[in-house]
């Protein structure tokens, strides 16, 4: 059985702003850096044999606390990189709200391609779905730990899992550096097993949905 730990990066200046990052390469600030610590050796503990992790540095540096006691090396994957927001990228929500009042109504209603060259959600799952797959892949009947993004991983996770977007918005957010695990098998395809873990849930998990 293969297992896919999906894990969000640690804090930065724009989590606490409400600004939107998309993008953005905006580095982890001292909670971060603190929470991705904190983490470490719970994944550790999952005795990992590969992780891999955006390139953007609040998810790389995330996986290298993880690195630094695994002895792995870290493998870098663009295509991990959080949803593109387009316009939005850089602004607090609030000014995302003024500006462009009826595109943030049917991004907050679920509308999946709301304009102002946001990303499609369906071309976001379908990348990240695929880094994953393929990280997954590498190490078959292995554990893979995989640094990356809130908006990613909820949809490369929903592609993998093969849920309607209907379904897949009633999952809540991850929490920064808290991680879903997946689990693989040739009958079963791919399961849901646990869901936004960390140092404040352990040794909590979700066995079915």
């Amino acid at each position: 059985m293969t297992r896919l730990i999906v894990w969000r990066h640690g804090n930065t200046d724009w989590n606490a702003a409400n600004r939107v990052q998309g993008q953005t390469d905006v580095p982890l600030n001292e909670l971060g850096r603190d929470q991705a610590r904190a983490a470490a050796p719970l994944l550790a503990a999952l005795r990992p044999d590969a992780i891999v992790a955006s390139d953007l540095s609040r998810a790389a540096d995330t996986a290298a606390a993880l690195a630094a006691l695994t002895g792995l090396s870290v493998r870098t994957d663009a295509r991990l990189r959080e949803r593109h927001f387009g316009q939005w990228q850089g602004l607090h929500l609030t000014e995302v709200a003024e500006r462009f009042p009826e595109e943030y109504a049917r991004w907050r209603a679920g509308d999946p391609d709301p304009g102002v060259d946001l990303e499609p959600l369906h071309l976001l799952g379908e990348r990240v779905g695929a880094a994953l797959q393929e990280a997954a892949d590498a190490v078959a009947g292995g554990t893979v730990v995989i640094a990356t993004h809130g908006g990613g991983s909820r949809q490369g996770i929903g592609h993998l899992l093969g849920w309607d977007p209907s379904v897949l918005r009633t999952i809540g957010s991850l929490a920064n550096c808290h991680w879903t695990e997946l689990r693989h098998d040739d009958v079963r395809g791919w399961q849901l097993r646990a869901h936004n873990v960390g140092l404040a849930t352990v040794p909590a998990v979700v066995d079915a949905i």
